[in-house]
Formats: C-alpha cells, structure tokens, sequence
C-alpha cells in the first residue's frame, strides 16, 4: 500500500525555538524598522523574503542583522515539542515524513548538530534554498507532496505561524495547527485540527482525519 504523507514546519512544530525568534526579530523591528511586534509580521517567512519585503533600501542595515541571525542561532537551543520524538517514531512505518521549513541549510545543519538523530527521524528536509517563493504561498508544500508523489487528499502539514497555515490550507492537503506561537481560537479557522504539542496525538487520529 502506498504510504501518506505528513510534512512539518520545523520552528514551532518541530523544535520549541519560536519564543527565542520572537525576542531577537522584535528587537530588530524596533531598533531598525521601529515597529512593534514584529515578529508576528515575518513568522515563517524566509531570510531572503524578510529582506525583499522590509529592508532592499536598507541593504546595510540588512548585512548587520543577517550577521546578528547567524551568531544568535549559532546558540540558540533546539529542544523538542513535547512529545514530538515519540510521535514521529510511531508513524514513521506508515507515512513518508519530511520538515518543510523557511529557515536556510546553515541553521538547519546547526540544529542537526544538536540532534544527529534528525536525519534519520525524517525521510527529507526541505529548507529555504529548494522553493523560489516564500510562505504564505504554498510552493513549498506542493514541492513536499510532489518529492513523495503524494496527492493533497493523502497529506497532512504541521504549522503554527499564520503565514506557514495559510501556504498549508492553500496547498489543499489537510493542516493540523500547532498552538504553539499563536493561541488555539486564532488559528483554529486556519486548520482541520489544533493541539498544543504531540503528548496527545495518535497516528490513529492522522488516519481519521485523512478520512474525513
């Protein structure tokens, strides 16, 4: 039988770094853009997407926080979503699995520093240098289906920012959302099911919702 497929953002879904991101692009929006809460704004969105949208007449200023991103993930900490490890070992046997993430190869061989293991946890991992287009559109996730010649009716996609659910809904494939970043009743029109973390969750409930 030809297995489904589950796809995961990483920051967020994966590992709980999303409140160490929020301190560091808050601090860059105020101090360069002087805007407040921006982190909310940029959550899921690629390096290169953040630089096109809020920083090509400030190329300089750019280089210096591009740098700053570099040494901050050098030392953030990658620890896992509760029960995460123990989710991804239970549905291995019958779904393809790969992270679908904004972030760039550099941090991801960081965060695969930390946790070797990562590499044989997922079939693939697709990082910002194999799509051309940013979240919220789906081309990333599209890209994940096509890699494991897998239909939208037969996938299911982990997110929690709003940009990264909007690009799952419009991929057509099912969205389970994490309430991780955003509170559950602000992303819950955005997904076919809301959990906090993966303590709780069955690969018997991923093959319930696939049917339904």
């Amino acid at each position: 039988m030809k297995k489904k497929t589950l796809l995961f953002d990483f920051d967020g879904v994966v590992v709980d770094t999303e409140t160490q991101y929020t301190l560091f692009w808050d601090k860059m929006g105020k101090n360069y853009l002087d805007i407040d809460n921006y982190a909310h704004q940029i959550k899921g969105q690629t390096l290169e997407n953040i630089r096109k949208g809020y920083f090509s007449d400030k190329e300089a200023s750019f280089a210096v926080i591009a740098k700053d991103l570099k040494l901050f993930e050098d030392q953030m900490s990658f620890e896992y979503i509760k029960g995460f490890e123990a989710f991804l070992n239970a549905v291995s046997a019958d779904f393809n699995t790969a992270v679908v993430t904004s972030s760039n190869r550099a941090k991801m061989a960081r965060a695969i520093q930390e946790h070797p293991e990562l590499e044989q946890l997922f079939d693939k991992i697709f990082t910002a240098e194999d799509t051309s287009k940013s979240k919220p559109h789906p081309e990333c996730y599209i890209n994940g289906m096509t890699y494991f010649d897998s239909s939208k009716e037969d996938t299911v996609i982990f997110e929690d920012s709003f940009s990264g659910l909007d690009a799952a809904r419009q991929s057509g494939a099912k969205v389970v959302g994490l309430a991780t970043t955003n509170a559950a009743d602000k992303i819950k029109d955005l997904s076919d099911l809301v959990i906090d973390d993966f303590e709780m969750l069955s690969p018997e409930t991923i093959h319930t919702l696939l049917t339904n």
